[in-house]
């Protein structure tokens, strides 16, 4: 799959997949945050706007 998305301009750090039951509130909370961060740091994907430009 990282082959695939790689290959449509997303990169693989921008993707998470992650099984969080409805009961587990905090968690799905904390695994957002975790993963906006890293996708604010990584900044615009330049690459994908290359692509569909």
């Amino acid at each position: 799959m990282g082959n695939l998305l790689e290959h449509m301009g997303v990169e693989k750090d921008r993707i998470h997949f992650s099984w969080i039951s409805s009961a587990e509130a905090t968690k799905f909370v904390d695994v957002v945050k975790e993963i906006s961060d890293k996708v604010r740091a990584l900044g615009p994907n330049t690459k994908l706007k290359k692509i569909y430009s």
